[in-house]
């Protein structure tokens, strides 16, 4: 039995889904649903039961008696804005904490979330060995949140008994719930067939020109890959990146959403809000060095294929994995 934590959610609910194409519905989705429509990414899935976070967590505490291969723990607070500080420790790194212990004095395999986020300006580069983790310095709370857990594994000395996987910009469905989190990907979709033309924040960087900010965009489908590659391969431990390693512009990005709808390209630079100013990042990129010698070869899908698929087979046609 396979649990995935905060599995109603994007990433989470992907990873139940490419679990189910594989035979494999023997799944406890663990997640808290709130009052949006996450649970629409469920509709379809395969699992053995549902049982909310804190339940789980209480569960925990009191000795789970269900016979756990894995817990891929993909449960979090991934709000890059979200101010509540302690709310982020409690539920980014507390309850990280809580599981990592937990599987490992159970001998479960255990695959947690960490988040690109932790790199801030990328002044570091983007090298995802774990020695760098505690010179890093996040530019929000979530990524320092993140990035504390990454640390607090590598000073345990448990970080080449787990798995964390870093996530760079993740597009795709099932990320529909997500509001202001959601990938640009979706929100652009929104604004052309609301509008006809996509909105991008103007550079503030004279070393970049409106547009052509750059990030490694990767299709949720092979994020969910490179992550269930560790599924089973209990000798291949630490932290990777999760990313294309192909890092693109933002107009590279609408560009592939208007080709793929067949409209037009219109783009308005508009202001990068000043609260942002200080925090935005101008070039991420996944170094894959690491995760491609632990053995993972799959083909990575391009940009232009992701956003074509995206469009084509799940906005257009409203759809959601599973379904």
């Amino acid at each position: 039995m396979i649990i995935i934590t905060g599995g109603s959610g994007f990433i989470g609910s992907a990873i139940a889904w490419r679990l189910n194409t594989q035979g494999n519905n023997d799944l406890i989705i663990v997640d808290e649903l709130g009052c949006d429509e996450k649970w629409k990414n469920l509709v379809g899935l395969n699992f053995r039961d549902f049982i909310n976070k804190d339940d789980f967590i209480n569960k925990i505490d009191s000795g789970f008696d269900f016979k756990i291969e894995a817990i891929i723990h993909m449960g979090a607070n991934s709000s890059t804005t979200e101010k509540d500080a302690d709310q982020l420790l409690r539920n980014n790194y507390e309850y990280t904490k809580k599981l990592a212990v937990f599987c490992l004095e159970k001998n479960i395999r255990f695959i947690y979330a960490s988040s690109a986020a932790t790199y801030g300006d990328g002044s570091l580069g983007f090298n995802d060995d774990e020695k760098v983790c505690q010179s890093l310095k996040p530019l929000n709370m979530y990524g320092y949140s993140k990035n504390l857990f990454d640390t607090w594994a590598v000073k345990q000395g448990i970080v080449n008994k787990i798995v964390g996987v870093k996530y760079f910009n993740v597009f795709g469905p099932n990320e529909y719930h997500k509001g202001d989190m959601r990938s640009v990907v979706h929100k652009a979709f929104e604004q052309i067939m609301n509008t006809g033309k996509v909105k991008l924040f103007k550079s503030k960087n004279p070393n970049y020109k409106d547009g052509e900010q750059i990030r490694d965009f990767i299709y949720v489908k092979d994020a969910v890959d490179m992550t269930l590659f560790f599924l089973d391969k209990n000798d291949r431990n630490g932290i990777y990146n999760i990313g294309s390693g192909k890092a693109r512009t933002w107009n590279d990005l609408v560009t592939a959403l208007f080709n793929a709808l067949g409209k037009p390209i219109n783009i308005e630079y508009i202001d990068l809000p000043e609260h942002l100013v200080e925090k935005y990042q101008y070039f991420t990129e996944a170094n894959l060095g690491k995760i491609k010698t632990a053995g993972y070869s799959n083909p990575i899908t391009s940009l232009e294929d992701g956003v074509t698929d995206y469009v084509k087979n799940f906005l257009l046609k409203e759809k959601y994995l599973g379904l």
